[in-house]
């Protein structure tokens, strides 16, 4: 009899029915040669395909999907400028720990050294930020590098891994029978720590006389703020969330030392560390902003981040979620908890009480243009709780920590451990792809904005309800308009006049100019109705800068 007509199948389906298999729900990229079938494809198999303006954002939109819940997020890049354009997001969630692939095409197989188009050695400027970093040479082993992709991005230390695919890959056909199909990896497991360190641990806090908990977004990503929130109440111990580790507790909470940053950092005599570097971010640990002989209790799932800057006293290896448990079940044996009424615990009550109320003055000065305080206070009274608030830029994003309270896990993203600049936008729109129908406030400075403003036009094609603020002053670090009347204009300068809602209207979005505290409050308050985009332009005044710090931003020495 004769046989029948052979089942073939592409590249570029096989590899987004890969994709599919292993749990990928989001695919965010920009189309053209070689990679546009990939698109389609992706779209034909059920995952949600968002087309961007420029790669970077793509890929900061890919990793904020993986951060925020979904299992891991991808972005598609052209071969050649399009993936070199998304190395430095892609290096961000290398910096940050998390997961998520980039897809990018290649020139031919065939082209190796001819100066094929947009011929360029991808995988070596990919490979220092990358888990996983391999180009596909055979078409039925698709399926096989996808799954080893998605394994080393979601397991041991998360990050971020890069496929490529040569056009002729992608493009070319085989019988269906000969793929080499791969099963969906498994969520990684959750390792205990040592039921040893676990007790050393609590034995140590035991002799603290000003301890402080330190918690970090590695708990945020462990989806343990559950057990943190237990342990910070059991244990009656002062806590200091960082950035991204905001809302895990709420910011309301009145064991938060967040008021009292610098005093609680230079006076804790241990610090217990949960998901968190002692990097920069943490002045490293050292003198002055911490006490030459502090004592260092730490939680991370990576050996290799135990004891970096300050030896560890106490070391646990192990899941933050599980670790916790383990940590709660040695406190419910013991009945241990830190004197409510110690000094250190007044102490840091009333430093963070003196500080709060500082601040509270600030926000109430209603100077026309606004200062960041007082405009800060206008989206924090009105910021829906359960809205994703994305910041950047500098003193924006550093003063909105102080301002802006978070009360649910997962709910703010900034630069984070790399200090990126050009990540809100791809944020914004990740974090809106991710909870559809989720309000997504996207607080930025002008500078911050203008690093990727067109993706405002993704989230008008795509009517997401982001909500863009834009603080504008005049540049990085804010300068007067008859600074730009000179031949030689400031270096960070940018125009201090520049009408960012403009652009956003004609882009198609709804858009405002507040220039005083009343319009700024009304214009949240109608944006907020909106389902769609909306972006509101603020003039602050180029002179507001943020409380005066004891410390300059990375002080720090070896003695």
């Amino acid at each position: 009899m004769p046989e029948g007509p052979v089942a073939e199948i592409d590249g570029q389906t096989i590899i987004a029915r890969a994709l599919k298999q292993q749990g990928v729900e989001a695919m965010f990229g920009v189309v053209g040669i070689p990679v546009t079938g990939i698109a389609a494809a992706a779209q034909r198999e059920g995952i949600k395909y968002v087309g961007m303006r420029h790669e970077m954002p793509a890929t900061y939109a890919a990793q904020a999907v993986s951060y925020l819940g979904g299992r891991l997020g991808t972005a598609l890049a052209v071969s050649g400028p399009g993936v070199l354009n998304a190395v430095a997001a892609f290096a961000n969630a290398w910096s940050n720990r998390w997961p998520m692939i980039l897809i990018g095409g290649s020139y031919e197989q065939t082209g190796h050294l001819m100066g094929f188009f947009q011929e360029a050695d991808q995988l070596s400027a990919l490979k220092p930020y990358a888990k996983y970093a391999e180009r596909v040479e055979r078409l039925e082993r698709i399926p096989i590098y996808v799954a080893e992709a998605v394994k080393k991005a979601l397991h041991g230390v998360p990050g971020p891994a890069y496929l490529e695919l040569p056009g002729d890959i992608i493009t070319a056909k085989i019988d269906e029978s000969k793929v080499e199909w791969a099963p969906r990896v498994p969520d990684p497991k959750r390792t205990l720590s040592d039921p040893a360190d676990v007790e050393a641990a609590i034995a140590a806090l035991k002799t603290a006389q000003q301890p402080l908990i330190i918690v970090g977004k590695g708990v945020a990503a462990s989806r343990a703020e559950v057990e943190i929130r237990a342990f910070v109440e059991k244990t009656g111990i002062p806590y200091l969330a960082m950035p991204m580790a905001k809302g895990l507790i709420p910011d309301d909470h009145d064991q938060s030392a967040a008021a009292a940053r610098s005093f609680v950092l230079q006076n804790a005599d241990l610090i217990f560390l949960v998901g968190a570097r002692l990097n920069w971010m943490l002045h490293f640990g050292l003198p002055p902003r911490f006490r030459p002989d502090v004592r260092v209790v730490q939680l991370d799932f990576n050996p290799e981040e135990i004891g970096i800057n300050v030896p560890t006293e106490v070391g646990m290896i192990g899941d933050a979620k599980a670790t916790l448990s383990q940590l709660l079940d040695v406190l419910d044996r013991d009945g241990w908890r830190f004197p409510d009424d110690s000094e250190w615990v007044t102490a840091v009550s009333a430093e963070a009480r003196q500080n709060a109320e500082a601040v509270q003055a600030m926000m109430q000065e209603d100077t026309q243009p606004l200062g960041y305080y007082r405009a800060l206070r206008s989206i924090d009274e009105r910021l829906p709780k359960d809205a994703i608030f994305v910041a950047e830029g500098a003193s924006t994003m550093d003063i909105s920590r102080t301002v802006i309270n978070q009360y649910l896990p997962r709910t703010r993203l900034d630069a984070g451990s790399f200090g990126s600049m050009g990540l809100g936008h791809g944020f914004a729109i990740g974090a809106a792809t991710q909870f559809p129908g989720k309000r997504v406030i996207c607080l930025q400075g002008d500078g911050a904005f203008g690093f990727a403003g067109t993706e405002c036009e993704v989230a008008v094609r795509y009517n997401l309800p982001i909500t863009w603020i834009v603080f504008n002053n005049g540049g990085i670090g804010g300068h007067r308009a008859e600074l730009f009347e000179r031949d030689q204009k400031p270096v960070g300068g940018m125009s201090l006049g520049a009408r960012y809602d403009i652009l956003m209207q004609g882009l198609g979005g709804a858009a405002f100019n507040a220039t005083n505290s009343d319009e700024l409050d009304a214009a949240i308050e109608a944006a907020l109705k909106i389902d769609g985009p909306s972006l509101i332009n603020v003039p602050l005044d180029p002179d507001a800068k943020r409380k005066p710090q004891k410390f300059g931003w990375l002080t720090r020495t070896n003695e």
